[in-house]
């Protein structure tokens, strides 16, 4: 755990304070225990004891009154300090990641070709001008309505948004998920549960009122719908594709990706969750990436994977894969899905247990994004526009859209 807090550039002191704490919580305990004991063997002379034992019995049982009341509460006190730094602490980091920053990763595979717009006679647009051209994306009125990092999606824009929602829902159905329309507002103990406000406390939204967070992705009440629960073991594995709005306050990225859609407050995205046997954790983890590359295959989109570095993991990961898309007038990939195999991190802060015969143990989740919306639609813009500012629809897409096969630029 030192060289997994290492790894992750994250205090590694906070494993031997653990300890020292969960020694205190187990002496703790033991002090309380052997007090307790002489305390009802006492209880049990005192009716027997003459009259001047009797009286010594009693001096002791109001010390040993006043002992177990002490001894409870450093029981208690050792024991919350235990739980508020493990709380703290990530998961245990995979042998095989990358050991570094966010550009630290190694690439695993490359999929389709970047096209070479000079060979085609063009320059290409952005995702915001080809946006506005086609009426699809309106970001001033966003801001006007809701501050910076707002949008609508309008006409064929909102089309397309629901044309990819349910063409992702489709293909997750046909690979075995149930589909799930989650709640966007979760209490506390799910939003910690999944490992979301440790570091990334910054990014959420709270609303102190009601003491509920607006969630930034269905993985949080994915993996708390099974809380407090023991699952039988041939019910495993459990597969959900949760369709939610998303809330990420962006702290930390001021000046980063501020124009068009990349990089917003609120997003509509297609989560899949699997929950499986700890032993099936990284099969698992293949197949949900898998998924991701059938997806944006299907899109026509030119991406590649990578496998995440240590330390741009976030708390839960034991290990990350993304699949990165070409943004043609970035020059680069940029993310547009993600899958964690998060181990038994998260089930064991959720208290969600398997069933094996007579065994009861945490099980293993993971999670994959199968459509992050606006993203996306910045990927199949720039990458299917065409000359005259239209843009080529994926065939994926088509039966979603009504059969159509080209968006136009609509008339000033």
């Amino acid at each position: 755990m030192r060289a997994s807090q290492r790894a992750r550039g994250e205090d590694v002191a906070l494993v031997d304070a653990l300890l020292s704490a969960d020694e205190r919580r187990r002496s703790s305990g033991v002090r309380f225990d052997e007090l307790r004991a002489e305390q009802k063997q006492l209880g049990k002379l005192i009716p027997k004891a003459g009259a001047e034992e009797k009286a010594e019995l009693l001096g002791r049982a109001e010390q040993l009154k006043a002992d177990v009341k002490a001894a409870d509460a450093e029981r208690d006190a050792a024991d919350a300090e235990t739980q508020e730094l493990l709380l703290k602490l990530g998961n245990l980091v995979h042998p095989d990641v990358p050991v570094g920053g966010e550009e630290d990763f190694a690439t695993l595979e490359t999929h389709g070709t970047i096209r070479d717009f000079g060979a085609e006679g063009f320059e290409p647009k952005d995702h915001l001008e080809l946006g506005q051209l086609l009426g699809a994306i309106d970001v001033e009125r966003g801001a006007k309505v809701s501050g910076s990092r707002f949008y609508f999606l309008t006409g064929v824009g909102a089309l397309l948004e629901l044309a990819l929602v349910n063409a992702a829902i489709s293909q997750a159905t046909a690979a075995g998920f149930t589909p799930m329309l989650t709640p966007a507002l979760v209490r506390p103990q799910s939003m910690a549960g999944t490992g979301f406000l440790g570091q990334a406390a910054q990014d959420v939204y709270h609303l102190d009122k009601d003491d509920l967070y607006l969630v930034g992705t269905s993985e949080v009440p994915l993996a708390a719908y099974h809380m407090d629960e023991i699952i039988d073991a041939d019910r495993l594995p459990l597969r959900y594709a949760g369709f939610s709005p998303c809330f990420r306050r962006e702290a930390g990225s001021h000046g980063k990706d501020t124009r068009g859609i990349f990089r917003v407050h609120q997003f509509d995205k297609v989560e899949m969750f699997s929950y499986v046997a700890p032993e099936d954790s990284q099969a698992e983890h293949q197949r949900l990436l898998e998924w991701e590359k059938q997806w944006l295959t299907s899109l026509e989109l030119p991406f590649r994977v990578i496998d995440v570095a240590s330390g741009d993991l976030g708390s839960s990961a034991a290990r990350k894969f993304d699949c990165e898309a070409w943004i043609p007038t970035q020059g680069k990939y940029r993310e547009l899905t993600s899958t964690s195999d998060c181990t038994e991190f998260q089930a064991r802060r959720l208290s969600i247990r398997v069933r094996d015969g007579k065994q009861v143990k945490p099980l293993a989740t993971l999670n994959g994004t199968l459509c992050a919306v606006p993203r996306t639609i910045v990927a199949i813009l720039e990458n299917h526009q065409q000359a005259d500012g239209s843009v080529r629809v994926p065939e994926v897409l088509r039966p979603y859209l009504g059969g159509r096969e080209v968006l136009e630029p609509v008339a000033k």
